[in-house]
């Protein structure tokens, strides 16, 4: 397979960019933290082990880039999601900046202590919109998986450490089909109350178009501020950046995203990647949104975990740069 070392990305971060003003008055916000999840969504579903040194140099290249927010590992059990095992090791070894948070998943309690232990300050815990997806996921139904959650939130409030809470599947399920939005609110609305900061809202299986974001986010967005949603978009059918997009327009702020599109679901058969954080970050650039994020070196980040894994990066930016 062709290896590619990146060529620069356009000097002022992307063509045609606007400035910050132009951006806020046509109804962006002014900045977005983008949180990369790719050393844990990213490299999950890989069927090959990646190895710890590989990983660590990962992350420790991501904080380099100036991103807000790097989701390092998971602790759940090795039966579950072998390529997770080494998650102690993991955290143990990077190298962690100031200023910059290292979230890990812990499915439950056992996960939390586990993840404390090793030296997490964050934890996120993941449900979904979809009891058959949930079933198949974390091997619970979702009122089981809200009263796993509520462990993980009175051992997080008592260290003080924030959480986190995913829900997979507000666009479509891989058993379930089209999802209803009230169900995605419910659930959210669930998740906010029990104390996470924050909700991200996963099209998992990347089925989800602008206008049923648009939907979806209107009804949730009644249940829960916007200003504690984000979006994780996933990119099978190419719509990834245009949800983003229009998730933008409705206020939110929070994105996640996967260097070099790496990422699916092992319960989510036929689910590609998530959204690449360069292709993200270039399109950030060019609205005039401030991030924070160097795109070159974001871009030789993708390069590296690319080459590591012997395989094509997903980013469109980085794919054009090897061409220019």
């Amino acid at each position: 397979m062709p290896r590619c070392d990146t060529g620069s990305a356009p000097r002022d971060g992307a063509w045609g960019q606007v400035s910050s003003a132009a951006a806020a008055s046509a109804g962006y916000p002014k900045r977005v933290k983008v949180v990369e999840v790719g050393p844990r969504d990213g490299l999950q579903n890989e069927k090959n082990v990646v190895p710890t040194p590989v990983k660590i140099n990962l992350i420790n290249m991501l904080s380099e880039t100036g991103l807000p927010v790097i989701e390092a590992t998971s602790f759940v059990s090795p039966k579950w999601v072998p390529q997770m095992a080494d998650h102690t090791e993991v955290m143990q070894g990077i190298n962690k900046l100031p200023g910059i948070s290292y979230p890990v998943l812990t499915p439950n309690l056992k996960g939390f202590q586990a993840a404390v232990a090793a030296g997490a300050k964050e934890v996120s815990i993941f449900g979904a919109a979809s009891e058959l997806f949930t079933k198949k996921n974390i091997n619970c139904s979702i009122e089981e998986s809200l009263e796993r959650f509520d462990e993980v939130m009175k051992a997080a409030r008592e260290a003080s450490i924030p959480v986190r809470g995913y829900v997979s599947c507000v666009l479509g399920c891989p058993y379930e089909g089209k999802i209803s939005a009230a169900k995605v609110a419910e659930v959210s609305k669930k998740m906010y109350s029990m104390g996470c900061y924050e909700i991200s809202l996963g099209d998992t299986i990347g089925v989800g178009t602008p206008g049923s974001m648009k939907d979806m986010l209107t009804v949730v967005m009644k249940e829960v501020p916007v200003g504690a949603l984000a979006v994780h978009c996933h990119d099978t059918y190419g719509q990834a950046l245009a949800n983003i997009l229009v998730a933008l327009q409705m206020g939110v702020s929070v994105v996640d995203a996967s260097v070099a599109g790496l990422g699916g679901c092992p319960y989510a058969q036929g689910a590609s990647g998530n959204v690449a954080t360069e292709d993200l970050v270039y399109m950030l650039n060019g609205l005039g949104i401030h991030t924070g994020v160097d795109l070159q070196k974001l871009m030789d980040t993708g390069t590296f975990i690319c080459n590591a894994l012997n395989r094509r990066t997903n980013s469109k930016v980085s794919q054009a740069s090897c061409r220019l």
